[in-house]
C-alpha cells in the first residue's frame, strides 16, 4: 500500500512521527509520505522510523494557498526539506497561523468562551517549526467542557460560516507551486473534491501544477474516476493518500483505507524534471 497524505504532531495530527510509522507498518503500508501543514518538522523522525520499519519514505508537505478567500491545499513531494527558500516561506505561513488562532480565540471570548491563547499556542511558540491550527483550538474547547468533541467544536464554532471563524491569509496557489519547485519537489492539488472548483484545475496546470490527488478518503469512486480522467486530459500525474490525522474531527479516517496504485506512484516519480529528481532525500 502507498499512502502519500498523513499528518503528525508537527501540525494537527495526533501521532508522533514514530507512532505514525508504527501504525502505517501495522496497516501494511510500504510507501509513506508525511505531509504536515506548512512544516517539514516531522519528516526527519518519520524517515528514520520508516527506514527501521522497511518502509520507503517520501519527504512531503501540505501548504495552504488562498484563492478567492478560500483554502487551496497543495501537496509537495520529493522536496528538499532543508531548502532555505522553502523554510523561509513556511516560517511566514506558520506565523500567519499563530495570528489567526489568536484572532479566533478573541472571537470566542466575545461569546464568553475564555481560552488561554498563550497556553494553546505554547507548543508552537516553544518550537517554531510546529504548525498550529484550528484543531488546537478545538481540543481546548473539548478540554474546557464547551463541546463534547472536536467535531462539535468545528460544527458549532470553528468551521467556515461559524461564529469564531476567521478567513486565512496566504499566498496564491501559483506562488506555492513555485516554492515547491524551488525545493526540488512536485506539486499536487490536495483533495480537489473538497475544493469544489474543478474549473480552476486547468489554469493551475498551466501555472505549474504537476499532479492531482485523485485517491483520497473524501472521494468516492465516481470522484476518483473523474479526477483520474481530468489528470489524463491535462497531462498531470496522480497522487493519493488517506489524509490520516488520528483525530475524530477528520472523520475517523484509518490508515490502510486509501492507497495510490503503484503505477501512478512510479509516474509521480518520473514526472519530476531530471534536475530535481529526488525520492527520499
Amino acid at each position: 500500500m502507498i499512502d502519500l497524505h498523513t499528518h503528525t504532531t508537527a501540525s494537527d495530527g495526533r501521532c508522533s512521527p514514530a507512532e505514525l510509522v508504527a501504525r502505517a507498518a501495522a496497516a501494511g503500508i510500504r510507501v509513506l509520505a508525511v505531509t504536515d501543514h506548512d512544516t517539514v518538522a516531522g519528516c526527519e523522525a518519520a524517515e528514520a522510523a520508516s527506514s527501521a520499519a522497511g518502509i520507503e519514505f517520501v519527504n512531503g508537505i501540505e501548504i495552504t494557498a488562498i484563492r478567492d478567500g478560500g483554502d487551496v491545499h497543495v501537496l509537495g513531494y520529493f522536496i528538499d526539506r532543508h531548502s532555505p527558500s522553502l523554510l523561509a516561506f513556511l516560517a511566514t505561513q506558520r506565523q500567519r497561523r499563530i495570528d489567526r488562532v489568536r484572532q479566533m480565540i478573541e472571537r470566542l471570548a466575545s461569546f464568553d468562551i475564555q481560552l488561554d491563547a498563550d497556553l494553546i499556542l505554547q507548543p508552537g511558540i516553544d518550537d517554531p517549526a510546529k504548525s498550529v491550527g484550528r484543531p488546537w483550538i478545538a481540543r481546548a474547547l473539548v478540554a474546557s467542557g464547551h463541546v463534547a468533541d472536536t467535531s462539535e467544536a468545528f460544527e458549532k464554532w470553528l468551521a467556515r460560516g461559524r461564529p469564531a471563524f476567521v478567513p486565512r491569509a496566504g499566498a496564491p496557489p501559483e506562488h506555492v507551486f513555485g516554492r515547491i519547485h524551488e525545493a526540488g519537489g512536485i506539486a499536487s492539488l490536495a483533495h480537489p473534491g473538497l475544493v469544489r472548483h474543478d474549473e480552476w484545475i486547468a489554469g493551475f496546470a498551466a501555472a505549474g501544477l504537476d499532479a492531482i490527488e485523485a485517491y483520497h478518503s473524501d472521494h468516492d469512486s465516481e470522484a476518483t474516476a473523474r479526477y483520474v480522467n481530468l489528470a489524463e486530459a491535462l497531462g498531470l500525474a496522480l497522487s493519493g493518500g488517506s489524509d490520516y490525522h488520528a483525530d475524530d474531527s477528520h472523520g475517523g479516517i484509518m490508515l490502510g483505507t486509501v492507497s495510490l496504485p503503484r503505477g501512478h506512484f512510479d509516474r509521480l516519480i518520473s514526472s519530476q524534471p531530471a534536475g530535481r529528481r529526488l525520492r527520499a532525500k
